[in-house]
């Protein structure tokens, strides 16, 4: 009766435990040693998927192993030779443990476990949640990561609460202090200045650009109010760091003034910083020094300022050009006439000063136009006094009557190799620069010309040639510079004026122009007794019959020719054409281009084009010169201009500003015909007075 008993209960315990192990998650398979299922739980079938009548005592090992590789959960491969090597690692059963992802995405831990002499025990896990959860807590961390990157001030201030915990977190707050002050050496070195203001306004953190702007140190402006470090120039940004409080990021420009005086600007871009609460806990502030990007554009809009002059002044003396070629011409015949009606008295009382005027408006127009326009260098011999002489009137009316000019000259002539009107611009800025020196009180300025002789010695030290030079000196009583200024004087954009009345390019231009004429400067100034600026360029003889050719040729005979006098004014038109007349010649009219060319194809006898360079119709001067030599080749031409833009584009065509005098339109004449009479001159490259050569030829 035991027996029974025992088998009952054996079988009652067999059950209990078959149920305990349904009730498990993992999948629990035993194989006998042949192998085949012996015992199995319910999460064998729900986990893996076999179908119910696979899932029964006696089923092969084999048979799961097939059914497996058949629908994929080993890969890819050839059915046979896995199942073989399946079998094959089953029959030397070793405890063993490994991952795999089944075709329908879910992870599984597999475990082997033999028995020894009996089979061996599967166990299958789904670990695919924890697989999960373990991607999620990384992702988390990287974004926990990112966020502690982006928030160094929060682990600055976390490191210090870490200081006072416990200590077995002392290495990770080892850590951070490291990160904290790779973190402020980067700063420090970026080009920008960086500071974060707390929500009441004081600053926390501060790098070096940032505490050097305001003159200070980093450790002194921490814990100092905006307000407090800004002073003055609180009430430019007020405004802004209240849109921040009120959360939106703003951009900003603003300017102080540094102790020594000088205005400096800056560009700022303010974000608001919130709490893990939202609550705004200050500012995160990031600027630029753009002093220098200021004066760049101040000298810009200068620049431009004075390209738009230099075209209105173009403009302008077009039209004045044209009203001076009227008055000239017409006070030069009616003095003509007076003389030879025997009224020579009569025209020097009324009509000789009338003409002197008229000679100083052309004059100065030419000074304005010269001064106004950009022209590379032409140097030629030029001399000096004479130039220095014809500048002192100008130089006066820019210097204003509390500055007195003294000027000493050379007794005799003194030739420089130069380029004329870039000499007057020098000459000019220089004087300017000592006129703003002297305000307001004014003072003295004195320029001395003078010939001097550099030797070897003085040559390599200051990088020119030895030889005769000629020195100028510009010698004023104003404030004069500090060592600091002196040093940085000739550096483009370089200003000791208020910001926007300097573009600090005029010394370095005329450092320029006097180094690319072979010459050198330098500076010797001091705080509260002036400047003087001294400079030499290359000295040269007197160019030979300068004066000779020009005498000679006005002597001359200009033969009779038939000219084509082309000019839009009728009032210029008819000056010219009665000195062309007065001077022998034929003259044919036409008012455009238009005109000018039916002319040329109708009337074989026209030997000579004189023609404005600026006209209506679409075609200008020298584009009809070049029309003509297409119907005409060799047509010799004259342009006459009112414009220093409309310097000829041609060698051979002389440009004769206007107002044009009878004497300088004869020369014009002997030169673009002397083709024709060779026998006239020896010279065939005679200068003609008041013509261009080229781009950089006399404004007109």
């Amino acid at each position: 009766m035991s027996e029974p008993r025992d088998l009952a209960h054996e079988r009652r315990r067999f059950d209990l435990l078959l149920a305990g192990l349904d009730l498990l998650d993992q999948a629990i398979a035993v194989f006998d040693a042949t192998p085949k299922l012996v015992a199995w739980n319910q999460a064998l079938q729900r986990l893996l998927e076999f179908p119910p009548e696979l899932v029964r005592e006696g089923t092969p090992f084999e048979a799961f192993v097939r059914y497996n590789a058949l629908r994929g959960e080993y890969g890819d491969g050839d059915v046979e030779a896995i199942v073989a090597e399946r079998m094959m690692a089953a029959r030397t059963f070793e405890p063993h443990y490994f991952e795999r992802q089944r075709p329908n995405g879910r992870i599984l831990a597999v475990r082997g476990v033999p028995i020894p002499n009996l089979g061996f025990v599967s166990l299958w896990t789904d670990i695919t949640e924890i697989r999960r959860n373990e991607r999620l807590i990384e992702e988390q961390n990287q974004q926990l990561e990112a966020r502690v990157a982006e928030r160094t001030r929060e682990l600055a201030q976390a490191y210090r609460e870490l200081r006072e915990a416990q200590r077995e977190i002392e290495d990770k707050a080892e850590a951070l202090r490291r990160s904290e002050a790779r973190l402020r050496r980067i700063l420090d070195s970026i080009p920008a200045m960086v500071a974060h203001v707390d929500a009441e306004g004081r600053y926390r953190y501060a790098n070096r650009r940032y505490a050097a702007w305001f003159e200070s140190t980093p450790e002194a402006l921490v814990g100092q109010t905006v307000e407090t470090v800004f002073g003055e120039a609180f009430s430019q940004i007020a405004p802004h760091l209240q849109r921040v409080r009120a959360g939106e990021a703003v951009a900003y420009e603003y300017a102080r003034t540094r102790r020594d005086g000088k205005t400096v600007y800056a560009r700022s871009a303010v974000v608001p910083d919130y709490d893990a609460q939202g609550m705004l806990s200050g500012l995160f502030v990031l600027s630029i020094d753009i002093t220098e990007q200021k004066a760049q554009q101040a000298a810009l809009m200068q620049a431009q300022k004075m390209e738009a002059i230099g075209q209105l002044t173009g403009g302008v003396a077009h039209d004045f050009n044209n009203l001076l070629t009227i008055v000239l011409g017409n006070l030069t015949a009616l003095e003509q006439a007076l003389t030879e009606r025997g009224l020579a008295a009569l025209a020097r009382e009324h009509v000789l000063p009338a003409k002197n005027a008229a000679q100083r408006g052309v004059a100065l127009v030419q000074r304005l136009l010269a001064f106004a326009r950009r022209q590379p260098m032409q140097p030629q011999p030029v001399e000096v006094g004479e130039l220095v002489r014809g500048l002192t009137s100008l130089l006066a009316r820019t210097l204003g009557e509390t500055v007195r000019l003294e000027v000493q000259l050379p007794s005799e002539p003194l030739w420089a190799l130069t380029d004329a009107h870039q000499l007057e611009n020098a000459l000019l800025n220089l004087a300017i620069n000592a006129r703003d020196a002297m305000l307001p009180q004014g003072g003295t300025l004195r320029v001395r010309v003078q010939p001097c002789t550099i030797l070897q010695e003085l040559a390599q030290r200051y990088e020119i040639a030895p030889g005769p030079y000629v020195q100028f000196d510009v010698i004023d009583t104003g404030c004069g510079m500090s060592p600091e200024q002196l040093a940085r004087a000739f550096e483009p954009f370089f200003t000791t004026k208020p910001f926007g009345q300097g573009s600090g390019l005029g010394l370095a231009m005329v450092y320029g122009f006097v180094r690319q004429s072979g010459g050198n400067i330098r500076l010797r100034s001091r705080p509260g007794e002036g400047t003087t600026v001294t400079f030499v360029l290359p000295a040269c003889s007197a160019p030979c019959g300068a004066h000779a050719e020009g005498s000679a040729d006005a002597k001359l005979e200009l033969p009779q020719y038939t000219v084509l006098l082309v000019e839009d004014e009728p009032a210029v038109r008819e000056v010219l054409r009665q000195m062309l007349r007065r001077l022998g010649q034929v003259v044919l009219e036409a008012s455009n281009a238009r005109e000018a060319l039916e002319l040329i194809e109708h009337v074989a006898e026209i030997d000579v084009l004189v023609t404005d360079a600026v006209m209506p119709g679409g075609m200008d001067g020298a584009s009809l010169i070049a029309r003509v030599r297409q119907l005409r080749p060799g047509m010799p031409a004259v342009l006459v201009s009112g414009y220093w833009q409309d310097a000829a584009t041609l060698p051979d065509v002389p440009c004769l500003a206007k107002p044009v005098s009878e004497a300088v339109l004869r020369m014009a004449l002997r030169r673009v015909t002397i083709s024709k009479n060779r026998h006239f001159v020896t010279d065939p490259f005679v200068a003609v007075p008041g013509a261009s050569k080229g781009k950089g030829g006399t404004s007109s």
